[in-house]
């Protein structure tokens, strides 16, 4: 139990709150991150005293049966339990009266969730994802921002809901932050980095086939192919790709990338950075580089799932901060005590430890004097 400050008018009790299980949980789980997304959420679960069904992704059959061999030798059926399958399996488990359902993936498959839920009126946690912007002020340092965006957006081939979506340079700073961002992506994956083992593939065909249909729409609108812009023949790889003069209009700037397109857009303001960031969905992370008034103004007209200063996405690995969306890139908190939180009844409870109570005085007949006391109590107590 956690206990909180009682007022003076309720003299003689006790208040505190006592956290216990929301009961039985259902856990939905993408395949870009297949562990990590599986177990991360479990390990909440159990500590709020959940028992769970996890759903695994279809489209990672070997880390599913991995994860389901894993958690089979450790928790009774009763406890856990995984459920492979496609679409018409997660449809199954979604019409069931689950106290609380967990799903990590897309915003589109997330209101799915979140209409199926409504039906058994269960709460949710979606960690969903988003157009993820990051911001490059004149007083940020470009090496350093060249680096840890390069790293963050092109790491396992883009395919990170937390990745850096699009930058909003400052025109002041545009062309020597572009001519830094090309260093530091030779230097990540140099000479046929597109073929690099330290450069991750696209995942299936058709996502590879998306990634080149975006950078031929991009380029029809005006965009400038820097860097990539085309696959490696005879692989699922798309080469690392830096688009600069993208228009707001092209498909990259309409819907999630989820891959290893960066595209990078001029501002003159930063007014107008916040202006192009308050015009798309809120995103789940949001990054902003440099130093002084401009970074507070952004970080404060804006809104996002959590945010790194001089970073990207680190945010996510500190266990002692809370993870998650807001609207569009989804709803509840974990990570950590929120982990916890997210699969717990947070229960208000209220205790007389004396015999009488104060508040007895205040119930009926209404008499003139017992009307002072009330208006006495609402008042200053």
């Amino acid at each position: 139990p956690q206990r909180v400050n009682t007022p003076l008018a309720f003299m003689g009790s006790r208040a505190y709150y006592y956290y216990e299980p929301k009961g039985v949980c259902l856990l939905i789980s993408p395949w870009n991150y297949p562990f990590n997304l599986t177990l991360g959420p479990l390990v909440h679960a159990i500590a709020a005293g959940c028992t769970v069904i996890a759903k695994p992704s279809e489209d990672t059959p070997y880390s599913s049966k991995l994860i389901k061999e894993l958690l089979e030798s450790i928790y009774p059926k009763n406890l856990v339990s995984v459920i492979e399958g496609g679409a018409p399996v997660a449809q199954k488990l979604l019409g069931l009266p689950f106290h609380h359902i967990f799903f990590t993936g897309s915003p589109a498959i997330g209101k799915i969730v979140m209409e199926a839920a409504a039906n058994n009126l269960s709460s949710v946690t979606l960690e969903l994802g988003g157009k993820c912007p990051a911001v490059v002020d004149t007083t940020a340092h470009l090496r350093q921002a060249a680096h840890r965006i390069v790293h963050t957006k092109f790491v396992n081939g883009g395919q990170t809901c937390i990745a850096p979506d699009y930058l909003l340079v400052h025109e002041r700073i545009y062309d020597a932050f572009i001519e830094v961002l090309q260093l530091k992506l030779h230097a990540f994956y140099p000479s046929a980095r597109e073929l690099s083992s330290d450069y991750a593939g696209l995942f299936h065909q058709k996502h590879l086939d998306k990634m080149t249909a975006f950078v031929a729409d991009a380029v029809s609108k005006g965009a400038r192919i820097v860097s990539g812009g085309k696959p490696v023949e005879g692989t699922k790889k798309f080469a690392p790709t830096i688009l600069t003069d993208v228009s707001m209009s092209a498909m990259v700037m309409q819907v999630e990338i989820f891959g290893p397109l960066l595209p990078v857009i001029k501002y003159g303001t930063t007014a107008e950075a916040i202006s192009v960031i308050n015009n798309l969905p809120r995103p789940l992370g949001l990054y902003v580089f440099g130093h002084g008034k401009e970074i507070k103004t952004v970080m404060r007209s804006t809104r996002a799932g959590g945010s790194c200063i001089n970073h990207c996405a680190v945010n996510y690995y500190n266990p002692n901060l809370s993870f998650g969306g807001v609207n569009n890139s989804g709803m509840g908190k974990s990570h950590g005590f929120a982990g916890f939180q997210a699969f717990s009844n947070t229960r208000s409870v209220y205790k007389q430890i004396w015999p009488y109570s104060p508040l007895d005085w205040l119930h009926a007949p209404y008499t003139k004097a017992k009307q002072k006391l009330i208006d006495f109590t609402l008042k200053w107590l």
